[in-house]
């Protein structure tokens, strides 16, 4: 069973949760996720893992409570079990010595880079992380990035902390600065992805962006991840969550995330399997 070891909550409706899972701390791999139901009645939430522990058998999972299902899993207190738990998922993300990597991370997409940019710094690489929050009260794991960044650039949007303006402006700077930069790695709201593989594009920074579309099983199935990349059909499930930024068809992705949101919302929304296999045994 996934027992919740701690639970903290790091920002407003921020939470950080080690969950134990020796199997899958065991296996995974930086930008792998997980495919977390909380609860029996919880919808599926995919989940990118921030860091494993193979020691101590767990997982650490940064998740902001918006939706039911989040705020279902944030509200679980140690020592509860969690409902079900399917990982390490997806492709691992490419580590090797680039030279000078950017890690950009608006709001919880830091926790999704975090992983990556931990193993690039092992690889060798000289990890410069710019990572962006509304205001003060919503940085999160500065002390985390601090620790293996090179170089750390914190922003808010109205100036309370770090820098004044968003991520997208301190990567401009880096640049009009003359900086040196290999590669690319992006995760936050696909608005801001977007605007990111635009600026390194210009420059021909190799960029890659951690997708972030609708999913259900995780694995591919359902076919709710598929996302367009390079003109063709991708699911992120499996042949991802990265990809080349600069082929993402990001308007696509937009509105493929905001098509359900309404449902997500609502209580008696519940997964059609789950409602047929109650059918079923009532029948029987």
């Amino acid at each position: 069973m996934a027992t919740i070891r701690s639970n903290k909550k790091i920002a407003p409706d921020i939470f950080q949760l080690e969950i134990s899972a020796p199997l899958i701390a065991d296996k995974f791999k930086a930008g792998q996720f997980v495919v977390v139901r909380p609860l029996s009645e919880s919808e599926r939430i995919p989940l990118t893992i921030m860091r494993g522990d193979q020691e101590k058998g767990t997982i650490f999972l940064v998740v902001k409570a918006v939706g039911l299902s989040t705020k279902e899993l944030c509200g679980l207190p140690e020592g509860a079990e969690i409902c079900d738990l399917l990982g390490p998922l997806g492709q691992p993300s490419e580590i090797d010595q680039f030279g000078t990597v950017v890690i950009v991370g608006g709001g919880v997409g830091s926790a999704v880079a975090f992983a990556v940019a931990e193993a690039l710094k092992d690889a060798g690489n000289k990890i410069i992380t710019i990572s962006g929050a509304r205001n003060k009260e919503f940085v999160i794991l500065e002390k985390e990035f601090s620790e293996i960044s090179d170089e750390l650039i914190i922003t808010t949007d109205d100036g309370s902390y770090g820098k004044n303006g968003f991520v997208t402006d301190a990567l401009r700077s880096l640049y009009e600065e003359g900086r040196k930069i290999n590669r690319v790695i992006a995760a936050g709201p696909v608005p801001m992805m977007k605007l990111i593989a635009e600026i390194t594009k210009l420059h021909q920074t190799p960029t890659v962006a951690s997708l972030n579309p609708v999913m259900v099983d995780g694995i591919g199935m359902c076919g709710g991840c598929r996302v367009l990349v390079g003109g063709e059909i991708r699911f992120a499930g499996v042949d991802g969550p990265e990809s080349n930024a600069h082929l993402v068809n990001f308007d696509s992705l937009m509105r493929r995330n905001t098509a359900y949101r309404e449902i997500e919302q609502r209580k008696e929304h519940e997964c059609k399997l789950d409602a047929a296999i109650r059918e079923e045994e009532t029948d029987e």
